[in-house]
C-alpha cells in the first residue's frame, strides 16, 4: 500500500474523537481503512490499559504516514 493511499485515510480521521474515528474506518470502502483501524484499536487498548483513561474521551490528535525506504535491486545478466 502507498503512501499516498494510507494519507488518504489519516486525513480523514485527524483530530477526531476515538469513537467517530472507529466509525469512520468501519464504513470507508478504502483497502488502507482496514490497517488503520486495527492500529486505532491498538492504540486505544494501550492507553486505556497503561494511562488508565476511558476510550471516550480519547482524542487522534497527530497521525501521520510517511514513505518506506526505497529498495533497490540490481539485475545481473
Amino acid at each position: 500500500m502507498s503512501a499516498h493511499k494510507a494519507r488518504r485515510v489519516i486525513d480523514q480521521i485527524r483530530g477526531r474523537s476515538y469513537e467517530e474515528t472507529l466509525m469512520i474506518l468501519n464504513v470507508m470502502p478504502y483497502q488502507a481503512s482496514y490497517p488503520i483501524l486495527k492500529m486505532v484499536l491498538n492504540a486505544g487498548a494501550n492507553a486505556s490499559y497503561t494511562r488508565g483513561s476511558n476510550k471516550t474521551n480519547l482524542i487522534i490528535s497527530k497521525a501521520e504516514v510517511n514513505e518506506g525506504t526505497a529498495v533497490k535491486s540490481i539485475a545481473y545478466s
